[in-house]
């Protein structure tokens, strides 16, 4: 059965009224390019004087778009998820740090998530970001093909052996991870090193999971060649879809830099390889697990018309769909209710410490075309039907 994503009655079931109320008042205020341009530049001047605005934050935009400030609360909030079929990827949302001691302290932290989500079957999966465990210039180094000196050898080998410890970890676990895509000048590393875990640990089912940003001009053929690689290799692909989350960056750094943009012409030629690399990937699911992360309505309805027309079941272990925690509701909710395996993105950490996630997404839904717009009438539609 396809998912109706109109269906707002099942898309919000799981909010109260008041809850309803305060998502409206968010997206009509991320309608508005000015308002969120200055309200992202007070928040940044106000964590930055240590001025007393947690609690405003943390019931306005942490709430929306966060599961907790700690692992338990993120946990309190999957098992609401799980009521409704929606199962939860656990996303430590700390970003930004850049020490030794950090990227070492980081380690524990997601093996403690992994042993959190193996005692809990509606987390199948965590998310790890290979910069929250080594540092952005050294990637970019790597990505550039200089020589490491000795210290920086080093100092690869200890990113290399703490994104290791976790899939070590979450294989033993029984526990997926999905490796987040970078910005393209540091992402060869990253693919590399994913690639190596993949090797490892995706001998007889898929753990670990590489992202594809197919806003990307190249990323088409890239996965095509990972799933050869792995074919070659005798590993199973783990190919996590997105359409990208660093367009301004890329064609900013492109243009000051002079080089050619890696990011797609257009939104037409972003559609059409996502929705090739979806189609690519269904066709071999006997190699490979697919997930399917995208806020895209049609391709999502175009991903579940394949599955059904030819004999894949929405509830395969092959094939995840995901949307981030607080936003297309409307798809997560209708997916799982037409049976597909659903996982939201749900990120927590302490509020201070998130803050630049945060910020992303306000952006994100000013940005993305039609986005806010979307979710703001989909809202207003269930606001009229309860009469509230």
């Amino acid at each position: 059965m396809l998912p109706e994503f109109n269906n707002t009655e099942v898309a919000f079931r799981y909010r109260n009224d008041r809850e309803l109320k305060r998502a409206r008042f968010l997206f009509s205020s991320m309608g508005s390019p000015a308002l969120t341009s200055i309200g992202m530049k007070l928040t940044k001047f106000a964590i930055s004087w240590n001025l007393p605005v947690k609690g405003l934050i943390k019931t306005t935009l942490f709430n929306q778009f966060c599961g907790g400030e700690t692992m338990e609360e993120a946990g309190a909030t999957a098992a609401m998820l799980a009521q409704y079929g929606v199962s939860t990827i656990l996303d430590y949302g700390v970003e930004g740090k850049e020490s030794e001691e950090d990227f070492d302290k980081a380690v524990p932290e997601f093996i403690k998530a992994i042993g959190y989500a193996a005692a809990n079957k509606n987390i199948p999966f965590i998310s790890v970001k290979v910069t929250g465990f080594g540092r952005f210039a050294l990637l970019e180094k790597i990505h550039a093909g200089s020589t490491l000196s000795d210290g920086e050898q080093k100092e690869w080998e200890r990113v290399v052996n703490r994104l290791d410890a976790i899939c070590q970890s979450a294989a033993q676990h029984g526990i997926m991870v999905l490796v987040d895509a970078e910005e393209s000048w540091i992402q060869q590393p990253v693919d590399d090193l994913t690639d190596l875990m993949m090797e490892r640990y995706n001998k007889t089912h898929v753990v670990v999971f590489n992202t594809f940003q197919m806003y990307r001009h190249d990323r088409l053929v890239f996965l095509q060649k990972s799933y050869e690689t792995a074919q070659q290799r005798g590993y199973l692909l783990g190919a996590k879809l997105v359409r990208g989350a660093y367009m301004e960056k890329e064609r900013a750094r492109a243009a000051e830099r002079g080089y050619p943009s890696p990011i797609q012409p257009n939104k037409q030629s972003t559609d059409k390889d996502y929705d090739e690399g979806v189609h690519f990937c269904l066709e071999r699911l006997n190699g490979l697990a697919l997930f399917v992360g995208t806020h895209n309505e049609a391709s999502c309805l175009k991903a579940a018309a394949y599955m059904e027309q030819n004999g894949i079941p929405a509830d395969t272990d092959k094939v995840w769909f995901s949307q981030l925690f607080g936003m297309s509701d409307n798809m997560s909710f209708n997916l799982a209710n037409s049976k597909y395996h659903v996982a939201k993105y749900l990120p927590y950490g302490p509020v201070k410490d998130v803050i630049p996630y945060l910020l992303r997404r306000a952006q994100e839904n000013t940005s993305v075309a039609g986005q806010t717009g979307r979710e703001l009438s989909l809202i207003n539609q269930e606001i009229k039907r309860r009469g509230i």
